[in-house]
């Protein structure tokens, strides 16, 4: 089917959730895809973070097909080899101990704070309600949703679970102010993605762990879009010398197929037991062999140092721009994840990038937002670089 076709039969018959893009890709490979048409495409998006391997990595896939050879689906009634592998591989490269697996990043949240009111009732304490922080976003969920510090995602949905209480970004005295005997989590992005791509200031998660210790507060690091790598390292907090309780994760972590996981430490995770939570395709056999995969490529094959590498020579590249073009505002990041903040609307040069075969996308209205694989190349970022300057050119 051609590009044409494809949108026609998704207009007629997918639900209309999402505002796509009007191209259909079909084929990747690498830091590369194509569409039904045939068009090839730089890719900055990787799937909103997703394929931090690259599309298709060859190991991931083989992993898949032996697994499809074997067992494809079975209960969590029973024991599951490849679970079990990806949880001891996350164990060993984490301060977690104990890992819940699920479907994806919304999932990840909703279990986390299920654990962290569990924690507490197991123990005969009423602390039920969370901190998060405004511009924050955890999915799509009642649960999260409520978590999720932005209005726009949560009209037309209340009324929301009342046990929410927001407050900004790399605020300490904030979050002091907002604890209370009823607290029993405070949940952050260790870097804000779709918020804008906002980077904690020095010291702040530092801080934001001794808050919650004094307080008696789990803290929970919402790692679905940094995580896995994405900032050069393989878990985002390890940047920032700071361990949460509990960390979430998706997106990254099955190089391309659907699984998120929860990983806490056994004192907290212990608080889950026999029917406490579940759910039937987490860890199945299928996904959790291609996250193990996956997992393995970026710590075997250089992908974290060449994460900072590429990352420090993007963000070099666009502070050039900064100087040229006066309504770039800031460029901030880490690793591969890397926002440009300007004072003209991103949507229009994701468009022009898109029609010249780049693919980026936006975080908010004024945040062009950089995730390309963590395989890029310095030739693949000058490319990208030659084509954003092309459409930059053209903003009035």
């Amino acid at each position: 089917m051609s590009n044409k076709e494809i949108i026609e039969l998704t207009d007629a018959h997918v639900a209309g959730t999402y505002a796509r893009f009007p191209i259909a890709l079909v084929k990747g490979k690498g830091t590369r895809v194509w569409d039904a048409d045939g068009k090839e495409y730089l890719d900055f998006v990787s799937g909103l973070a997703v394929c931090n391997p690259g599309h298709c990595h060859p190991k991931v896939v083989e992993a898949i097909k032996a697994q499809a050879e074997n067992l494809l689906h079975v209960s969590n009634l029973y024991h599951i080899g490849p679970q079990a592998e990806l949880a001891q591989l996350l164990s060993e490269h984490s301060f977690g101990d104990r890992t819940f697996f699920c479907n994806s990043g919304a999932e990840a949240n909703e279990a986390a704070i299920k654990l962290a009111r569990k924690y507490f009732s197991s123990r005969g304490v009423e602390r039920y309600q969370v901190i998060s922080m405004k511009k924050s976003f955890h999915g799509r969920t009642f649960a999260t949703l409520a978590a999720t510090g932005q209005k726009k995602v949560r009209i037309g949905y209340e009324p929301l679970l009342e046990t929410f209480t927001y407050v900004p970004f790399n605020d300490l005295d904030a979050i002091k102010a907002a604890i209370t005997e009823k607290t029993s989590a405070v949940i952050t992005e260790p870097i804000q993605g779709e918020g804008g791509v906002n980077l904690p200031d020095d010291g702040y998660l530092k801080g934001l762990r001794k808050i919650c210790d004094d307080a008696g507060v789990l803290l929970i690091f919402d790692e679905v879009q940094v995580g896995v790598g994405r900032t050069g390292t393989l878990f985002a907090y390890e940047n920032y010398e700071v361990e949460p309780d509990i960390m979430t994760l998706a997106k990254g972590l099955g190089g391309g197929m659907a699984i998120g996981a929860m990983v806490a430490k056994e004192s907290v995770a212990s608080a889950f037991g026999p029917g406490s939570h579940a759910t039937t395709f987490g860890g199945n056999p299928l996904a959790s062999a291609a996250a193990k995969a996956a997992v393995e490529a970026v710590l075997d094959e250089g992908m974290l140092a060449n994460c900072k590498t590429q990352g420090a020579y993007i963000m070099e590249r666009l502070e050039e721009l900064k100087s040229k073009y006066s309504f770039i505002k800031e460029v901030r990041g880490k690793g591969l994840i890397i926002g440009m903040e300007m004072d003209v609307p991103a949507g229009p040069i994701v468009t022009g990038c898109m029609d010249r075969g780049l693919l980026l996308i936006g975080a908010g209205e004024l945040v062009l937002r950089f995730l390309p694989a963590l395989i890029i190349t310095r030739e693949e970022v000058d490319e990208m670089m030659d084509i954003l300057v092309e459409v930059l050119d053209t903003v009035e």
